[in-house]
């Protein structure tokens, strides 16, 4: 039997892979290990709540908290959230754990469960893989008062603005901002702490139907947010994702700003002010050399990671770091949140904006980034990428030939079934070159077997 869960919960079509019945026995499951076996001062076990918008959520969020209350689980309802303010809302209630129902930036058809354990902390593949083991045993099935709750978490999002509010070392006074929310989670809570910390806002995206979830819009579409930022003469554009855990950026050119260069400017402004812990950034194999390039000239270090946010937050907390992320907009500051935070990621990056009177397009000077060619190879057997010698010789040529101005990255995707060729040079062309080059050999060298009937 495959693993249930994927890199980030358990995530596929509503109604498909992901029923209200498969919702229900992962609600039973997490009750027993993340709140009876993990419950120790002898009251009832509580867990948060939320979801974004999509339709299916709603009947998923249904069959989640039966399944939670029915197992003796009080449910805090904390209805539609950004994913970071679930894991900060376990955390700030104290509960034992919570359920975000998301697919992220995914569209509307699919959605996902993920568990945050106590504290808002993502859970480790063995906590995942003990959910996936109860699910095959016997619910608990207490009767009469011991059957849990659910009640709605009113003031939810209130204390999530605040506690945004509370992370901010300027305010945003006379800065005109557009926020994209990609009709998701955000298109509330977003537009509310920004006009709350003094910014001119303007918005779009922030009309959730059910349906259009990041469908053209948000930070896999910034498009319209390029052209609202020209349109209006704003000093700066956010763009969510559909749950919010991410942030990308416009400046008041309409040119993008990805992580990277978001990392890179705010791993400079923490380390100016004595608060970047040891002078380190963790960030994924995936980030731009030319950040690591930067970052070095400014006196701070790089740890890298595997691809993906669960992997960044065990690299810092591992050497106790307090920033990390990647260059899809998934921003981590240890300080405030245990997970990616779009919206925390805004609005520092736009008080930096305000602290330093710089525009954005001057501050992401900071980096240069290098010229990065990503090639996504179908159709071949992506279980032999690390053991093939045909390729691990193809990729030493290749990172030889490019020398200390380039970088050559190829791996299995784990979240699509392709090979990634990434490369990194100093100009576009030999990038482009390089990567069809090595695209051409993972085709030849890991072809599937035809099987014939």
């Amino acid at each position: 039997m495959s693993r249930l869960f994927g890199t980030d919960g358990v995530r596929g079509l509503a109604n498909g892979l992901l029923t209200a019945e498969l919702a229900m026995k992962l609600a039973q499951a997490a009750a027993v290990v993340l709140g009876h076996d993990r419950n120790t001062n002898g009251t009832r076990p509580r867990a948060v709540v939320a979801r974004d918008p999509r339709a299916s959520g709603e009947f998923i969020a249904a069959a989640v908290e039966a399944g939670l209350s029915s197992s003796g689980i009080d449910v805090y309802d904390a209805g539609v959230l950004p994913t970071p303010a679930a894991a900060y809302l376990v955390a700030d209630l104290d509960a034992d754990f919570g359920v975000m129902i998301s697919a992220s930036h995914n569209p509307a058809p699919d959605n996902g469960i993920k568990f945050f354990a106590r504290g808002g902390q993502k859970l480790p593949d063995d906590v995942e893989n003990a959910i996936e083991e109860q699910m095959s045993k016997e619910p608990v099935r207490p009767v009469g008062s011991n059957v849990g709750r659910i009640q709605r978490f009113s003031d939810a999002e209130d204390r999530y603005v605040v506690h945004l509010l509370q992370t901010l070392p300027h305010r945003l006074d006379g800065l005109k901002v557009v926020l994209d929310c990609a009709h998701g989670a955000a298109s509330g809570c977003s537009p509310q702490v920004f006009k709350d910390a003094g910014a001119d806002v303007l918005v779009i995206g922030a009309e959730p139907d059910g349906h259009n979830i990041n469908d053209g819009v948000g930070s896999t579409h910034l498009g319209p947010l390029k052209a609202a930022v020209l349109k209006h003469g704003a000093d700066l554009g956010i763009a969510h994702d559909g749950d919010a855990d991410r942030c990308l950026a416009v400046d008041h050119e309409g040119t993008e700003v990805d992580g990277d260069q978001i990392m890179a400017i705010l791993a400079v402004a923490l380390k100016a002010s004595g608060k970047l812990i040891d002078d380190v950034l963790v960030a994924t194999v995936m980030s731009n050399l030319g950040l690591k390039i930067a970052l070095r000239e400014a006196g701070i270090s790089i740890r890298e990671t595997a691809v993906g946010d669960r992997y960044v937050l065990e690299g810092m907390r591992d050497g106790g770091f307090n920033l990390g992320g990647e260059q899809s907009g998934h921003v981590i500051f240890a300080d405030h949140a245990t997970t990616g935070d779009g919206v925390l990621t805004g609005l520092q990056l736009a008080a930096q904006i305000a602290l330093t009177g710089k525009p954005l397009k001057e501050l992401a000077t900071v980096m240069t980034k290098l010229p990065q060619v990503l090639i996504n190879v179908k159709g071949v057997d992506r279980s032999r990428v690390h053991s093939s010698e045909v390729l691990a010789v193809a990729v030493a040529e290749a990172a030889a030939e490019l020398g200390e101005t380039g970088r050559v990255l190829l791996r299995p995707s784990g979240t699509e079934p392709v090979v990634r060729v990434m490369v990194e040079a100093g100009d576009e062309a030999t990038a482009q070159s390089v990567a069809e080059r090595l695209a051409q050999v993972v085709r030849t060298e890991l072809a599937l077997e035809l099987v014939a009937d």
